[in-house]
């Protein structure tokens, strides 16, 4: 998964999947959802982020990350 905020725009990507995006549609006011062809979510682009989200930290919980060696 990867966060991608683009400040031109006022948006952030957040990238579930290395897919393509074959479609894409709003499930929410200023929240698009990206579709492989398969119809699986590889992508959610929210719109006008820093109005509805608090960007000046990132917190993870228990993400299963293997540990280095």
């Amino acid at each position: 998964m990867k966060l991608h905020y683009y400040a031109d725009t006022d948006s952030l990507y957040i990238d579930l999947a290395e897919t393509v995006s074959a479609d894409s549609r709003e499930i929410s006011d200023g929240v698009v959802a990206d579709y492989d062809d398969r119809g699986r979510v590889v992508g959610l682009d929210i719109q006008q982020a820093s109005k509805h989200l608090d960007l000046s930290r990132i917190e993870t919980i228990h993400l299963p990350l293997p540990i280095a060696s």
